[in-house]
């Protein structure tokens, strides 16, 4: 695993940099919030962009008029 920080190599399951001593673990409810937060921004978007088809359309009848 390299240091985010100063990019030393490090043990793969290492929580500590050997190098600069900054902790490089992730704690697991970290990511798994991360999935979480990854997984509504996902729902958003796919709202979000419903919501345009939409306006779109309604955008279209209107000129249609």
């Amino acid at each position: 695993m390299t240091c985010p920080y100063c990019q030393a190599e490090n043990a793969d399951k290492a929580l500590v940099c050997a190098s600069c001593g900054r902790d490089i673990a992730v704690p697991a409810t970290l990511i798994a919030e991360r999935d979480d937060l990854l997984r509504k921004r996902d729902q958003l978007r796919d709202e979000l962009t419903r919501a345009r088809d939409e306006v779109e359309a309604l955008m279209r009848r209107r000129k249609s008029r």
